[in-house]
């Protein structure tokens, strides 16, 4: 297999909505905008893309827009994972028709199953499609954490599953992941701001939200760290670690949202209740650090 399994930098791309729904025409625009900004590939209905206030219908939409419209240039991997693991089995099924590359498969959020339970659960998914799958471990957003251990189990009884997104915010974790699972196996950092520690303990790659608005950083800061010059990696991370963490300002994904909006002049629409569009003070906050970083004027 080839590590990083699709690429080294994909985005967790925001949706853009109107009044009618997904905002198809913005999203070519946007496809366009991160394919010339530093993107590897796009992960579409993540947590970033508001999946969980989607309905099926725009989920079947964006997956078949972005897959047509990319048309092969780089790597669409959809978001189809939940708390159910028949509903996770009919919506990869679903993303599949659609002609994904991949799925990203979350842990299930709410439920705090046993590692049993989500072995059973990633298994079970995994063996309904010919999709490569990478897991998807966010303590933050499910409550519970994947155990390397599981992850390792998993890899080896589903060949199809190629990488996980880990997003524990533990570089000992990472190191564990490193240590158990195969040589060409991809750990992607689900942290824009611990992927620099991260590479240096087996990671390869980044699932990133900063990168809906600033790849090239991400992109000449792993670069840098893989050719061996190590200060200008560190010197690169001191500029990126304020941009990533303005993008959290307030709950993902209303910050970058509002963020894409500005950089990229395409017009990305107010998040989805029950979150609300970023308040003065945080947009403020954020605009500073984007300014200072030559992001907008």
């Amino acid at each position: 297999m080839k590590k990083p399994y699709f690429g080294r930098l994909l985005t967790a791309m925001v949706t853009p909505f109107d009044e009618s729904g997904v905002n198809v025409e913005a999203v070519k625009k946007l496809v366009d905008w991160w394919l010339a900004h530093g993107t590897d590939g796009l992960v579409v209905t993540g947590s970033t893309g508001e999946a969980a206030t989607m309905s099926v219908e725009e989920k079947k939409l964006l997956w078949t827009t972005v897959v047509q419209y990319v048309n092969g240039r780089v790597p669409v991997i959809a978001g189809t994972g939940s708390n159910s693991t028949a509903g996770s089995i009919e919506m990869t099924k679903l993303a599949e028709s659609c002609g994904v590359d991949g799925v990203l498969i979350v842990g299930p959020y709410y439920n705090k199953p046993t590692q049993e339970g989500y072995y059973r659960h990633f298994k079970a998914i995994a063996d309904s499609t010919s999709c490569k799958v990478i897991l998807y471990n966010v303590p933050g957003r499910t409550a519970a954490n994947v155990a390397p251990a599981t992850v390792a189990r998993t890899a080896a009884a589903c060949p199809n599953v190629v990488a996980i997104k880990e997003a524990a915010g533990r570089v000992d974790q990472v190191a564990e992941l490193y240590r158990l699972l195969p040589e060409d196996f991809t750990i992607y950092s689900g942290d824009d701001g611990l992927i620099l520690p991260f590479l240096s303990v087996g990671a390869s790659g980044l699932i990133s939200v900063l990168s809906n608005v600033d790849g090239e950083i991400l992109q000449n800061l792993m670069q840098a760290y893989e050719e061996g010059r190590v200060k200008e990696a560190a010197d690169l991370n001191k500029k990126m670690v304020p941009l990533a963490e303005a993008m959290f300002v307030e709950t993902n994904p209303i910050p970058v949202k509002k963020a894409v909006s500005l950089v990229t002049g395409i017009d990305c629409g107010d998040p989805r209740l029950p979150l609300t569009p970023l308040s003065e003070g945080a947009l403020a906050k954020m605009t500073a650090v984007l300014r200072e970083n030559g992001l907008l004027p």
